[in-house]
């Protein structure tokens, strides 16, 4: 059908104005303008009353609330059913001044809060809550919103269902910028985290059971471990008894202890993330897990590269695949030299095929620890510049190993060598043989 130019000319005019008069019309042509209710941007004095109203009356009509550019000194307030706050995003700022948080909802579905400064100022927060605190909600929107200088966790979100958190900025939260426990699909989502004390994400479960969160394409960055501990803290993302989790597609940087760290967290997959600077193993699937996917990760500078550990107390069936590593080894000076500078380490049910390691001073792959081995295959890997190229455990009681067809280049201490623990008892197995271990497969490897 022919195109009438006229008619063309004059559609996209009309489109052009009709985009024009929008962003000429006054707030309440899209919901309804907090200065109804007295609320006043830049005021000296506390607005916390005025927004409850202007939130309470929302709520009642399900309007969205409209706030200007400015300053809102306030605290405390609550957040029913059906709320919807929007703000001109980098203008918008709600600074907390008074109450347990600044702002919070509790059994309230379909909150929407979208183009929001929120800052903290620094002012201490209960234990496990957040300045943004929210609880037992359904359909929650924090979109497009920046989150600083809370006195604990940035964004709290508790009991949830179906949370999404997306397009945010998190800055210097002094816990966590994101604490999550027991929700089920969360999606956490092209964030910029950074600057935090003690976590970037948490997503957490106060039992073993299914979460199905999805943590994707966010930046996190600097994240300290100001708490101590031995891995609870210190992670980009940190996965707690929480099964059927993604992490995918995050860039991390400069993290105390991991970019990403699996405790207990069943059929977890990690994939794609670009990590650098870790202070310890930048990935772990670590006690009592059953299902891990390791893919496509690139590593540069850690302590150690990934772990997928602790057979003895359960830890069983990964994969670990495509991943390049570079640079482990960092030694942190409480740690003992034989738990650093690995570039892959497995134990039990668990595939490790396809991956390039560079520049491991301890082992390019560590397979089995003691007698916790059984069931795995090393194959098609690429190890250059390795202390040992890979270093598989020979205890008594250890189980089946096959290693093929890896090529293993410039490993200083043997290109694949039997271990006692962190001993090591036999020649190069890559060139002697395995006659005298059964359990194990060695061959076609090429290693110079």
């Amino acid at each position: 059908m022919p195109v009438d130019r006229r008619r063309l000319l004059i559609a996209a005019a009309a489109s052009a104005a009709t985009a024009s008069a929008a962003r000429a019309a006054p707030l309440a042509t899209f919901g309804v303008d907090a200065a109804q209710y007295g609320v006043r941007p830049g005021a000296a004095e506390d607005q916390s009353a005025r927004l409850q109203r202007a939130l309470d009356a929302c709520a009642q009509s399900r309007a969205p609330l409209m706030l200007a550019p400015g300053v809102y000194r306030a605290g405390d307030l609550r957040l029913a059913a059906g709320v919807q706050i929007f703000g001109v995003r980098g203008a918008t700022r709600l600074s907390f001044t008074r109450g347990a948080v600044l702002i919070a909802a509790q059994g309230a579905d379909s909150v929407t809060l979208s183009g929001l400064a929120f800052e903290g100022n620094g002012v201490a927060l209960p234990q496990n809550r957040g300045l943004v605190d929210l609880t037992s909600t359904r359909g929650l929107r924090l979109t497009d919103c920046t989150v600083s200088n809370a006195g604990g966790n940035g964004v709290a979100v508790t009991n949830s269902d179906g949370a999404i958190i997306t397009g945010n900025t998190i800055v210097t939260s002094a816990d966590n910028a994101l604490y999550g426990v027991d929700n089920t699909g969360a999606i956490v989502s092209n964030n910029v985290i950074r600057g935090c004390g003690n976590g970037g994400v948490r997503v957490w479960q106060s039992a073993k059971r299914h979460d199905g969160s999805v943590v994707a394409a966010n930046t996190i960055e600097d994240i300290a471990a100001r708490a101590g501990g031995t891995g609870q803290n210190g992670n980009a993302v940190n996965v707690f008894r929480a099964a059927n989790v993604i992490v995918r597609d995050n860039t991390i940087r400069r993290c105390a202890f991991s970019a990403v760290r699996g405790n207990q967290a069943s059929n977890m997959q990690v994939l794609g993330n670009n990590c650098a600077v870790m202070k310890e193993a930048a990935m772990y699937a670590e006690f009592g897990y059953e299902g891990a996917v390791f893919a496509n990760n690139v590593i540069d500078t850690a302590e150690n590269g990934i772990a997928v550990t602790n057979f003895n107390d359960g830890g069983r069936l990964a994969v670990v695949q495509g991943n390049l590593l570079r640079n482990v080894g960092v030694r942190r000076p409480d740690n003992p030299p034989e738990w650093t500078g690995v570039g892959i380490g497995v134990e039990a049910e668990a595939a490790c095929t396809g991956n390039v390691i560079e520049d491991a001073p301890g082992y390019g792959i560590r397979v089995g620890w003691g007698p916790y081995l059984r069931n795995v295959t090393v194959t098609g890997n690429v190890v250059r510049n390795a202390g040992i190229g890979i270093a598989v455990s020979v205890v008594r009681g250890a189980g089946d190993a096959t290693i093929t067809g890896n090529l293993i280049a410039g490993a200083k201490r043997g290109g694949i060598v039997g271990m006692e623990w962190a001993k090591a008892v036999t020649g190069d197995l890559a060139k002697d043989g395995a006659a005298a271990y059964p359990q194990l497969k060695i061959a076609d490897n090429q290693a110079r």
